[in-house]
């Protein structure tokens, strides 16, 4: 890359490049400024992110009603909404089908939540991630279709062919978001914004937005009728919490929802989110961290190793008592989840090391790897390699599979390809995560070919991500209220990273672990200001070494800037995600 470094990071410990604001970058933030009055730490985060001098003001207020598209734009959007309103009228028996993660679980509870206010009740029924696996399977949908009139698959059911095709005498409606084939399952609608025959213009949406957006449209047929439907404004909450915990872009409509949905959340209206953000001790307003790593990895336990329905029953009752007790429970899940995880990521990285982290694809297989953290691990294997990773858990001659991917590498396309190539068994997913099953005697030919696929999209080519930064701030400088006027350019997430600031020439005092990866220490500037910081997982990488190194010396230090609030003060925190010599 030409030009250089910022702070003359060529590579830091953890072999980065640092890549500050450019010449025009900094002009237009001048510029955005003076034209606005905006803070200018505000408007290099919002020129970073391509928002223009005139869209500034409406960039950091977005409002819904003019980024929520018209449902009908889906296909099949008339046909499912008309069909479900159908059965509400007349009072048909209704089952949801639902995935066993966040996605899945807020997906049928919205529409649980939404059947309830107007007086009608649906069956849920999640698969066992082990015993079942993920999606419809024939046996569950015959069973439902020979009890229910109408069956809706969320987050699941757009590859189902067969499964769906069983559910003889009950009408089937899938509302997905997964890559969808060529061809579509035999059901009465398939509403999916990654159906092969729409525009993609939708396509960042998350499961729960595809059931929402489809309740808007139920609700405006309503309205057609003179009947006033649910309020969906109050279950943007369970929008905000999926659509984060599936690490869905925060663009566009995204960004909207999320936004709205944590103002609903900080209501504390629904006693299974109240529950489990008090178990998690959450002290302060919801943001988008809270939702996808306090919350959801929370939500996420009772389908990873517990009982899979877990999280929909808690995100869906009413009662505060039983969603206390739910959450108790996906509470001491989450705690079991992370001892296993730990065990196989341990196992998982030194078997990656050993083959190699320089291709196209980072891979490893474990007899007995527990299939509920595999994906989890993926995602470890593939933060600490920015290349696209997959683990596979081995039982009884099949490997269960989850991966995940890098920015601008389609997983789920390659993963598709190969499944259709007759390689895997089943494999299938969307850009960033997928999912397979495979037979271990084929394991090495399909992750093979699978490097080959991920390679013509550049996988192979990919070396230590650059870690871009937003401005050069000193300690004195991070304040309270600049994070409240940088937050006004959130929620932050996938496809929006949170802003990065890098602290120049930086000494670092006070050092003390958390447990065994984690360290808190301070860093000073020689001036009289001081900067609290955390480096989560420090002693998994070569940051732990070098921070908590005494009298190492002086260092450039980089990181996200968030409020933690302890004992009733709010303090500024540096998240480190980098550090350098000076």
């Amino acid at each position: 890359m030409s030009g250089r470094a910022f702070l003359g990071v060529e590579s830091s410990a953890l072999g980065r490049r640092w890549i500050g604001p450019g010449p025009e970058e900094e002009r237009l933030a001048d510029a955005m400024a003076q034209q606005t009055g905006l803070p200018g730490a505000l408007c290099r985060t919002l020129v970073r992110r391509g928002v223009a001098v005139p869209d500034a003001e409406r960039f950091l207020a977005p409002a819904l009603r003019d980024l929520l598209p018209d449902p009908l734009v889906l296909r099949d959007m008339d046909r499912a909404a008309a069909r479900f309103l159908a059965a509400v009228r007349r009072g048909e028996r209704i089952a949801v089908f639902a995935d066993y993660d966040v996605d899945g679980g807020a997906s049928a509870a919205l529409l649980i939540v939404w059947l309830r206010r107007m007086g009608r009740q649906a069956t849920l029924y999640i698969p066992d991630r082990i015993d079942e696996g993920y999606g419809p399977n024939v046996p569950a949908m015959q069973a439902l279709a020979a009890a229910h009139d109408l069956i809706i698959c969320v987050d699941c059911g757009t590859l189902s062919h067969d499964p769906i095709a069983a559910a003889q005498g009950a009408d089937v409606i899938v509302l997905d978001h997964h890559l969808g084939a060529e061809t579509l399952p035999p059901a009465l609608a398939v509403v999916n914004p990654n159906r092969q025959d729409e525009d993609g213009s939708l396509a960042h949406l998350c499961a729960a937005g595809v059931v929402f957006l489809m309740l808007v449209e139920a609700n405006r047929q309503l309205r057609a009728e003179g009947v006033q439907g649910p309020d969906l404004l109050a279950m943007l909450d369970l929008v905000a919490l999926a659509t984060v915990a599936d690490v869905a872009p925060l663009i566009g409509v995204n960004r909207a929802l999320v936004r709205q949905g944590l103002t609903v959340m900080a209501g504390r209206q629904r006693p299974g989110l109240v529950a489990l953000a008090d178990i998690a001790r959450m002290d302060a307003a919801p943001n988008a961290y809270h939702l996808g790593f306090l919350l959801g990895p929370r939500v996420n336990a009772g389908g990873r190793i517990g009982q899979a329905d877990l999280g929909a029953r808690l995100l869906a009752t009413d009662d505060p008592r039983e969603a206390e007790t739910l959450a108790r429970r996906l509470d001491e899940l989450n705690a079991e989840r992370r001892e296993i995880e730990t065990r196989v990521r341990q196992e998982a990285m030194a078997q990656a090391e050993a083959r190699g982290l320089d291709g196209p694809l980072v891979w490893a297989a474990g007899e007995g790897w527990h299939p509920g953290v595999v994906g989890i691990v993926a995602a470890r294997l593939k933060e600490a390699t920015n290349r696209p990773a997959i683990v596979i858990g081995l039982e009884n001659g099949i490997g269960k599979g989850s991966g995940r991917s890098v920015s601008g590498v389609d997983l789920g396309a390659a993963v598709h390809r190969v499944a259709a190539e007759g390689l895997l068994l089943k494999g299938g997913g969307h850009k960033m995560a997928a999912g397979l099953t495979v037979e271990a005697a084929r394991l090495p030919d399909a992750m093979e070919r699978l490097g080959e696929l991920l390679a013509r999209q550049g996988a192979g080519s990919i070396g230590p991500q650059d870690l871009r930064l937003d401005a050069l701030l000193m300690p004195g400088a991070a304040t309270p209220a600049l994070v409240e006027q940088i937050e006004a350019a959130g929620p932050f997430g996938a496809g929006a990273a949170a802003p990065r600031f890098a602290f120049a020439d930086v000494a670092v005092t006070g050092q003390r672990r958390m447990g065994e990866q984690h360290l808190r220490f301070s860093v000073t500037d020689g001036m009289g200001a001081r900067l609290d910081a955390v480096c989560f997982g420090a002693f998994d990488c070569p940051l732990g070494p070098l921070l908590d190194q005494g009298g190492a010396g002086r260092l450039h230090i980089a990181g996200r800037l968030e409020i933690n609030s302890w004992g009733g003060r709010n303090r500024v925190q540096l998240r480190l995600e980098d550090a350098a010599r000076a």
